[in-house]
């Protein structure tokens, strides 16, 4: 599998409330043999001033693809912060059909108000 993710946009700043939204995307390629499904997703989003939140559950925006050898599942999502700026990166748990499960990780990509396609990649087969 391989996730790359890179941070798309800087959205809003709200000095009131100290809140930036950034918008994402994901994408997952099966590189392997056998088709796995998604089941679980952990996120480790680190703001600014350290601050960690981790973020977990089932699936991806309410999905859990079922990647066939070779397929890409591509998605969006947005993540909130305390701060102008902060870091994300996780793992993904997949099942493949022989019903063995594996983790695949996601590398840490960084979330700015001046975030260009900056991509971060992780390889399992």
């Amino acid at each position: 599998m391989v996730p790359p993710a890179t941070a798309r946009s800087f959205l809003a700043a709200n000095p009131d409330t100290s809140v930036a939204l950034y918008t994402y995307r994901i994408r997952i390629t099966n590189l392997g043999t056998v088709p796995a499904l998604l089941l679980t997703r952990h996120w480790i989003i680190l703001d600014g001033d350290g601050e960690r939140r981790d973020v977990e559950g089932e699936g991806v925006i309410g999905q859990k693809p079922h990647l066939k050898s070779g397929e890409t599942f591509v998605y969006d999502s947005y993540c909130h912060l305390a701060t102008t700026w902060g870091t994300m990166e996780g793992t993904y748990t997949f099942q493949d059909d022989n019903g063995e499960r594996f983790r695949v990780a996601i590398p840490r990509f960084f979330l700015t108000p001046a975030a260009q396609a900056i991509g971060a990649e992780a390889t399992m087969s």
